[in-house]
């Protein structure tokens, strides 16, 4: 009985430390790059460990916008999409008599 304790309790530590590894080198090679790239602005490739920038299909292909109501959506796009990225302000609090 003594020699099974002692042979579960290697297999668990064993077990335990194996799983913290792989948790530590999961996080140092993709969480942690991930949540930088992002933080960036970049887009995060977990596949290939990518860090890349976004690039407009209009810079590819020399296409402008010539249309007014297609560049003015294109633009209030835009701007959301940087309105949602950046965190809210936070409203000052008022001062009470």
């Amino acid at each position: 009985m003594n020699r099974t304790i002692d042979r579960l309790k290697l297999i668990f530590l064993g077990l335990f430390i194996v799983l913290s590894a792989g948790t530590l080198v999961y996080h140092v090679g993709w969480v942690w790059p991930g949540q930088k790239c992002e933080e960036a602005g970049d887009w995060w490739d977990w596949r290939s460990r990518t860090c890349a920038s976004p690039i407009l299909i209009s810079d590819i292909t020399g296409r402008v916008i010539k249309d007014d109501k297609s560049r003015a959506e294109a633009k209030a796009d835009a701007a959301k999409v940087r309105a949602e990225q950046t965190p809210a302000a936070k409203p000052k609090a008022e001062a009470q008599p």
